[in-house]
């Protein structure tokens, strides 16, 4: 090989490497996965019209979330042992809040539901609550009217939408936010006309602070019996963005007969598509079900439905099991065995729960 040979290759080489070079890295960027599961989210269509939209509406699909029982300073770590187990990140992490302002039960985004929101969306519950009233022993109810009046803006609204806001502007992130989650449960706090001026009036106190990152998110339990109750407490469509219900196969919990994933879910669906809105994305805010002690498979049989019946509601955009218990016998709707767990995650891996995260 003569000298003037060497050359030409040794530089045809490197403009070959110029070349190649770059455009693989470039493509392990787009396809790596900063949560450690390779679950496929990549694979699902993520043109531009399968994106996102402004109120975090996925319009090819629906989120995949979940409630995970923890401490106070352990949903990190809570959030990635289900993960674990479902071979996937979580789209949805749900928690919870009073409005005492204390740490982490009254701080709307704690320091752990921040690191969790890196790679997550959010979706907080707020209620009208101070669960460490009275050394803890009882919880202190907030009147609706005195929220609507005002009461509560100096000390405690106002100061959470200033942090909301903060969050969003530091971040580029939205929160689903829900005040008052099965408020036709809740009753004795006020009168319907009372839950929709307390819920108008933080809507106006969290856009007068400039929280514009707000995911508006009116829940209800979704059960029709009080379904003229839901008609009334809906605050109009100016101040909800998504529409949630939490409907639970209780089954023994409260001497139920079994009912199916499509049972509870497809009627409800109905009534509040024909009802209260035809048009705003839905959400299963909470979904789960009790085990068959005398039927072990029973369980895991249910969260396969799971799917199937979600692509028959397509308003429904978001699905979050309950991890967790009620209180009383019988009532623990978290996951009961490996079968029950296999069947969850089958059911995360369908390509309708792998949309392109915000």
């Amino acid at each position: 090989m003569t000298l003037p040979t060497l050359r030409t290759r040794l530089v045809l080489i490197a403009a070959v490497l110029l070349l190649v070079v770059p455009a693989l890295l470039a493509l392990l960027a787009e396809n790596g996965d900063d949560d450690g599961f390779e679950d496929g989210r990549d694979r699902q269509a993520t043109s531009a019209e399968c994106r996102p939209t402004k109120l975090l509406e996925p319009p090819c699909g629906a989120w995949f979330g979940a409630f995970v029982p923890h401490e106070k300073e352990n949903l990190p770590e809570k959030v990635a042992a289900y993960e674990k187990d479902m071979g996937r990140s979580l789209d949805i992490v749900y928690t919870y809040h009073d409005m005492s302002t204390r740490d982490n039960e009254g701080q709307l985004l704690t320091k752990q539901e921040q690191e969790v929101g890196k790679d997550r969306m959010l979706l907080l519950s707020w209620e009208s609550k101070d669960w460490g009233a009275n050394g803890g022993k009882k919880h202190k109810w907030i009147k609706w009217r005195d929220i609507a009046a005002g009461e509560l803006d100096e000390k405690v609204i106002d100061p959470q939408a200033k942090r909301v806001a903060e969050y969003g502007e530091r971040t580029g992130k939205k929160v689903f936010l829900s005040f008052d989650l099965e408020m036709d449960t809740r009753m004795k706090n006020g009168t319907a006309k009372e839950f929709r001026d307390a819920w108008q009036h933080i809507h106006q106190r969290f856009k007068a602070a400039g929280a514009d990152n707000v995911i508006w998110t009116w829940i209800i339990t979704g059960y029709l019996d009080h379904a003229e109750l839901f008609t009334e407490l809906y605050p109009g469509d100016q101040f909800v963005d998504w529409v949630g219900y939490n409907k639970y196969n209780y089954y023994r919990c409260h001497q139920t007969d079994w009912q199916s994933f499509a049972d509870l879910q497809l009627p409800t669906y109905q009534w509040v598509t024909e009802n209260i809105t035809d048009k705003k994305p839905l959400m299963l805010s909470e979904y789960g079900s009790a085990q068959d002690t005398a039927k072990t498979g029973r369980q895991a049989d249910w969260y396969a439905e799971v799917p199937e019946v979600l692509k028959r509601m397509p308003q429904v955009k978001a699905a979050l099991q309950w991890n967790s218990r009620d209180p009383g016998p019988h009532c623990d709707l978290s996951l009961q065995n490996d079968d029950a767990v296999d069947a969850l995650k089958k059911a995360g891996d369908d390509p309708y729960f792998k949309q392109p995260l915000p």
